[in-house]
């Protein structure tokens, strides 16, 4: 499904390029939003270069939305500066909002309307004269596979076809930066990989992309660079590649019969591990990264002695979820855990 990657900031050689962004990129500079006494985000630094693909990860109020709704200029930063295809979010709102598409979480389609007509809708207000909008909305519905729903009330549309009329919609007025927030949720396999050739497609052509999602596989395949916010600030940035790295190589996984092993069993992988162990409190799994030359027949010999009966016992290479889940999930995990 993800044979094409959308990656495209490194030479032949895998060294990353070092032009800074141009009309094209996006930055900012100690970026931050306030409600009330509450930072929603905080000290956000972001330089994107043109025609790639930043990945923005964080859990639910991390503030990823926050960072796109500033930079998309639907709210005005308490503090710090941005700026989106060369312009200032702030003083050159209208022209920044000429200049990119955004597919936000909530639908923005009207369902009252056809999906055609939606599309015809938003290119005239794109300026595109009635056949411009027409032939760019027909590609488009043609190429998330809506044609034969061209015609029809999108009231009357699934949740995932719904939300391929959204991103067909930030993507008719040909954005130089297209912003998406959460684009494939809903969708099925056979769509997000549809969506994903569309995306690199356009990355070739030099759009730029900043995408928020929580299919970390697609981050891992997709993203150039991945900001991981925890509580509005930024606690790692790097390719999908370095901060495995960050994290340790090798993981060892061990899947236990309840909730009360979770402790126990990290008690008795320590000894094998490089770092603290991070749980998965629903699926029950003990997660760490283990030093070199551990043997898994040990791993078991010492869950034996601690009286440890584990269900399942997996060793892998490390994933982007695991450093999800060690940089924002550890910390609230080991508290429900000890409470």
């Amino acid at each position: 499904m993800y044979e094409t990657s959308v990656q495209h900031t490194k030479d032949s050689t895998g060294t990353k390029r070092s032009t800074p962004p141009s009309d094209g990129g996006i930055t900012a500079t100690g970026l931050g939003k306030r409600f009330g006494d509450l930072w929603a985000l905080r000290n956000l630094d972001l330089r994107v270069e043109p025609g790639t693909v930043l990945g923005l990860l964080g859990h639910n109020g991390a503030g990823k939305t926050t960072a796109i709704r500033i930079l998309t200029t639907l709210s005005q930063p308490t503090e710090g500066s941005a700026t989106v295809a060369g312009l200032d979010v702030v003083r050159d709102s209208a022209a920044v909002r000429n200049r990119i598409g955004v597919a936000s979480q909530q639908s923005t389609v009207d369902g009252l309307m056809s999906g055609r007509l939606n599309l015809q809708t938003i290119g005239r207000l794109h300026g595109m004269s009635k056949a411009a909008a027409r032939q760019r909305g027909d590609e488009l519905l043609e190429q998330l596979d809506l044609t034969d729903f061209a015609t029809a009330l999108v009231k009357t549309y699934s949740g995932g076809m719904r939300r391929r009329l959204d991103v067909a919609a930030s993507l008719m007025g040909g954005p130089d930066v297209l912003f998406l927030d959460e684009p494939t949720t809903g969708l099925d396999p056979r769509s997000r990989g549809d969506l994903w050739q569309m995306l690199a497609d356009l990355v070739r052509e030099g759009t730029t992309i900043i995408l928020t999602t929580q299919y970390l596989e697609e981050a891992d395949r997709m993203a150039d660079d991945i900001v991981v916010l925890d509580h509005g600030e930024t606690v790692a940035h790097g390719t999908p590649a370095e901060l495995k790295a960050r994290i340790g190589d090798d993981r060892l996984d061990i899947k236990v019969a309840a909730a009360g092993e979770l402790v126990a069993a990290a008690g008795a992988l320590s000894a094998f591990a490089e770092s603290d162990a991070t749980f998965d409190t629903e699926q029950l799994v003990v997660t760490a990264p283990i030093k070199a030359g551990v043997r898994v027949i040990d791993v078991v010999r010492a869950l034996d002695e601690a009286g440890i009966d584990a269900v399942d016992i997996t060793r892998r290479e490390a994933t982007l979820d695991d450093v999800f889940l060690a940089l924002t999930s550890d910390r609230h995990n080991r508290e429900e855990l000890t409470a």
